[in-house]
């Protein structure tokens, strides 16, 4: 899906979120929004948010001297996250369905979003999210694909959210051990969005495969993901991407067994769903 309108203010927005990240003074502060405002009218909108959002991430990094404009808050998240992983195991153990009840786990670590035009509290989530219906669910499709899958590409989103998302395909490891995963994350630091190092800080080299994709966009952009990831891609015999991001990129790409899970967190991408803000999704292409 390509940017609507609203989504050049939301990104304006972000710009002044990274500022208090940061912990900018009034001067950087105001060079960096004036910096995002200043590039705004030049948005192409036949580019997917995530591929503006990386000319504009690009050029606020620059300007603050800061390779990774949110090392500090994705450490805390990280933190969060891992405080919470005694809890969910017993909740994913206890279940009569523990492959639904771990996908609403995965789904629940998507509010972790630094980039959302709307904001969620973990706790809160957490309390409600074995009692919340999906309201796009394609979970039976989903678990039927991977009970017959061999190679599972598993397309990450966000620092924190990846303390979830290995809880999930540790699950899946344990119901359908014959599948092979591969855990995916973003090229370079931008936005909150995990990358290698920190997927591979928490584990999951030694859990399944893991891959840098190559991109700098905060969503899976085929053409700009190194040969590898997109080989990878081509082969996987079923894709699960996690967050709003990486549904922009490839809502529109003609691919089967192609799954989307997220947390609605923006009225673009509700009226792309035809649902609403707060809703959570499991989505098969």
């Amino acid at each position: 899906m390509n940017i609507d309108p609203a989504c050049v203010e939301c990104i304006i927005n972000q710009s002044k979120r990274v500022a208090d990240a940061i912990h900018a003074d009034e001067r950087l502060s105001k060079e960096i929004v004036q910096a995002v405002e200043k590039m705004a009218p030049g948005f192409s909108f036949e580019q997917s948010p995530p591929e503006v959002a990386s000319a504009v991430y690009e050029k606020m990094a620059q300007i603050a001297g800061k390779e990774d404009l949110y090392d500090e808050v994705k450490r805390l998240s990280t933190d969060k996250a891992q405080a919470f992983i005694p809890y969910l195991q017993k909740e994913i153990a206890d279940s009569s369905e523990p492959l639904l009840t771990a996908t609403k786990v995965a789904v629940a670590g998507n509010v972790i979003d630094l980039a959302a035009e709307y904001a969620f509290d973990l706790n809160e989530e957490l309390d409600k999210i074995f009692h919340t219906h999906f309201s796009v669910n394609d979970f039976e499709q989903l678990q039927a694909r991977l009970s017959k899958a061999k190679k599972l590409l598993y397309i990450a989103d966000n620092a924190g959210e990846h303390i979830f998302d290995k809880i999930y395909i540790q699950t899946i490891l344990s119901l359908y051990p014959d599948i092979h995963v591969t855990y995916m994350t973003r090229g370079n630091a931008i936005i909150n969005d995990v990358t290698y190092e920190e997927a591979k800080e928490a584990g999951f080299d030694e859990l399944c495969d893991l891959l840098s994709s190559g991109v700098n966009t905060p969503g899976f952009v085929y053409d700009r993901a190194n040969k590898t990831s997109q080989e990878l891609f081509d082969t996987a015999d079923l894709i699960i991407t996690k967050g709003m991001g990486n549904y922009e990129c490839l809502s529109d790409f003609k691919r089967e067994n192609l799954f989307f899970l997220l947390k609605v967190k923006c009225n673009v991408v509700a009226r792309s769903l035809g649902k609403e803000v707060g809703d959570i999704i499991c989505k098969e292409r």
